[in-house]
């Protein structure tokens, strides 16, 4: 049956997954991907530091792929390594890394702070780290620290936020760390853009209608010019005139 087959390759990638988790786990392992080829079975690695995943000369490269042959029954499995750009955006890394501070003996709302500030810093939308177990004395708890924002529920909540898990063991048990982040490109399906207001000047073509002018109103410019100059001469008349009365009167 078709659902027999999808929990049966289900089971073989979580079991691949926790494999690879344990063996990479100093290389800083950030998950794996299984793409099915014509060639075979196509393993995309992420880790922090791909060199260590690869090994020298390619040691610990191959000793994967017989395992994941022998092992899993993958056909021709072909191993690709990818190093993580951003390793405080892998929550499975992130989650491997508060486990190694709390082995080393730091406390763990320092720790728990320190990772959600790393986070934060590199640009996550929210972060979400829980701490379960016996963290405060012989009595389990769970302490549990947010900030920003993350999908608590529905669809989203399982496609767009990111999770990883690890444990770790101390002297009075068994602590479980849970981190879940919500990247900064994730867009959520309810999230509204508000645009900004254009300015729209409308300018109106003012049509200037320019008259032409008749003959006659060229004559009575004339007429009126001819006018004005006759009265500067008369001007000049009256002048000499005042002026030689003057003369005499002298």
């Amino acid at each position: 049956m078709i659902e027999k087959d999808f929990v049966t390759e289900g089971l073989k990638r979580t079991r691949i997954d926790e494999y690879l988790e344990k063996e990479l786990e100093r290389a800083g392992y950030g998950g794996m991907d299984v793409q099915i080829t014509p060639l075979g079975t196509m393993v995309v690695v992420y880790a922090e530091r791909p060199g260590m995943v690869i090994g020298r000369g390619g040691k610990n490269v191959r000793a994967i792929t017989n395992t994941l042959k022998n092992d899993f029954g993958l056909d021709n499995p072909q191993i690709e390594v990818k190093e993580v750009s951003v390793p405080e955006l892998n929550p499975k890394i992130m989650a491997y890394k508060i486990a190694n501070m709390l082995q080393r003996g730091m406390h763990f709302r320092r720790v728990a702070y320190s990772t959600i500030r790393r986070i934060m810093g590199a640009g996550a939308q929210g972060v979400e780290v829980t701490i379960s177990g016996k963290i405060r004395g012989s009595r389990s708890a769970v302490a549990k620290f947010v900030e920003g924002y993350i999908k608590k529920c529905g669809e989203p909540s399982i496609r767009l936020v990111e999770e990883g898990f690890a444990t770790v063991q101390l002297k009075p048990g068994v602590l479980g760390i849970y981190v879940r982040i919500m990247p900064p490109e994730t867009v959520l399906p309810d999230s509204v853009e508000i645009l900004p207001p254009k300015m729209e000047i409308i300018e109106d073509d003012e049509v200037v209608e320019v008259e032409e002018l008749d003959d006659s109103e060229e004559i009575v410019e004339e007429e009126i010019v001819e006018e004005v100059e006759d009265l500067d001469e008369l001007e000049e008349i009256v002048e000499e005139e005042s002026a030689e009365e003057a003369k005499e009167d002298s």
